[in-house]
């Protein structure tokens, strides 16, 4: 199927020059089902998946649902301690995630891979926390904002 028939391009969102990558369209089909069985067939079943707040938290659930438990990287403030925390640089800024620490074989979820800096940063959380990372999977790549690096996802823009 080709999957970017379902994503809705928006020019200048959520600011001029950038095209955002919507996913409702997708979300709303009936092919959503499909779309999650071909993400998560991409991937080693792992012990849990981890859904980076928020949108990887849509797919990471569903794909728990049919395997594995899931873990949830939130935002600073979110989750009850214990918690594990890694701070780092967004275009504009920093931000903070965290996680509760555990261990165990992990996948990490979003839905969009950009410029990696969110990515790296929970990769980084999820071995400080005592998680071994075994993969990554996202629905879309958007392989022209930064280098290759081993995630996989359903869709590719280059």
């Amino acid at each position: 199927m080709n999957w970017k028939t379902w994503i809705q391009e928006v020019p200048d969102f959520p600011k001029s020059g950038v095209s955002f990558k919507d996913i409702s369209p997708l979300l709303r089909s009936g092919h959503f089902p499909l779309a999650v069985r071909e993400m998560r067939d991409l991937v080693e079943p792992p012990d849990y998946w981890v859904g980076i707040d928020s949108r990887g938290f849509i797919f990471a659930s569903a794909f728990a649902s049919q395997g594995g438990g899931l873990i949830l990287c939130r935002k600073k403030g979110k989750l009850p301690p214990p918690v594990v925390r890694e701070d780092y640089a967004l275009e504009y800024g920093s931000d903070t995630l965290e996680i509760q620490p555990g261990s165990g074989k992990v996948v990490i979820v979003d839905d969009v891979y950009a410029t990696g800096g969110t990515m790296k940063a929970v990769e980084r959380l999820c071995i400080q926390a005592g998680y071994h990372v075994i993969d990554r999977v996202v629905l879309i790549d958007l392989k022209f904002l930064h280098a290759p690096i081993a995630v996989k996802s359903l869709i590719q823009y280059e």
